[in-house]
């Protein structure tokens, strides 16, 4: 009896030590992939254009390499306007890290099943962090504020670009303007822009953009420098955000979280941003709604 015992003790220790390398062979691998660093940030160089010079020029492959560094692992880049897009072609169905326009990276990681955490909030060269909604009319317009537009044709953006719908909704109810009962959505400010120009003065027309796009309208001859209006601009929304998906470990998230947090103290990364201080903390008020909506 003590010699089955003796063999049975053996297999268990034999079992779990096999278990054990077993587990530190998963985890080492685990740790070797490649993090999937997804950017759908409009304003990065690859989805932008060079029209305006020192704007829309963003290096995301200078943060890239620097996480590699810092990490210790390699980091596949992948740019996108879409993440549904990306996770079919390049980025091979994996998103770790997430930076771009916070309410469509919400928006299409619902729809791809991914649970997120917001790490940070990218600064611009002035240091916020956030856009606006712009109603423009065509210059010769009447309309001055928010509520002459009553009745207006509205070009509203889609549902996931909070400072082009929700909080464009949001300023009209303000203003008493009741909306149109069927909304037309463009998905680029260039769309209503040029939509507005085609109808003219007389059509009672008026668009929603977004503020970090109107530098390039006429940056890129969209439109002519004043052909546009601005009657109001919404409140202001969150605009580039990083977040960690559910696919990352809690311990390399924070890992990833205390990188993006601390660029700001790196002059090169910030220049390659175009970003005064780098990644900022997320406003908790703020995230704490986002959460509970």
């Amino acid at each position: 009896m003590n010699g089955w015992k003796t063999v049975v003790g053996c297999v268990v220790v034999q079992l779990a030590a096999t278990g054990t390398i077993h587990s530190e062979q998963a985890e080492q691998a685990k740790a070797g992939s490649p993090l999937t660093m997804i950017v759908m940030d409009p304003l990065a160089a690859p989805l932008s254009c060079e029209c305006v010079e020192g704007y829309a020029q963003r290096k995301y492959e200078v943060l890239e390499a620097h996480l590699e560094q810092t990490l210790g692992r390699e980091v596949t880049l992948v740019f996108t306007e879409s993440l549904e897009k990306a996770l079919s072609g390049d980025a091979d169905g994996r998103a770790d890290l997430i930076i771009g326009k916070d309410s469509v990276v919400r928006a299409d990681a619902a729809a791809a099943g991914f649970d997120l955490t917001a790490v940070g909030s990218l600064t611009d060269k002035l240091g916020s962090t956030t856009q606006h909604g712009l109603i423009v009319v065509g210059k010769d317009d009447a309309a001055q504020k928010p509520a002459d537009i009553a009745g207006y044709r509205i070009f509203f953006g889609p549902k996931e670009c909070d400072e082009k719908h929700a909080a464009a909704l949001e300023l009209l109810n303000i203003a008493g303007v009741d909306p149109p009962q069927k909304l037309e959505m463009d998905e680029a400010c260039s769309d209503g822009a040029c939509r507005v120009l085609e109808l003219g003065p007389d059509a009672k027309a008026a668009a929603v953009i977004s503020s970090y796009a109107a530098p390039l309208l006429e940056g890129c001859g969209t439109i002519k420098k004043g052909d546009l209006r601005v009657i109001a601009k919404t409140e202001p929304v969150p605009f580039v955000t990083a977040f960690v998906t559910n696919h990352v470990e809690p311990a390399e998230g924070d890992r990833v979280k205390e990188t993006l947090l601390s660029i700001g103290a790196n002059p090169d990364i910030c220049i390659a941003l175009e970003s005064l201080i780098g990644f900022v903390p997320v406003n908790a008020a703020t995230e704490a709604a986002k959460k509970k909506g």
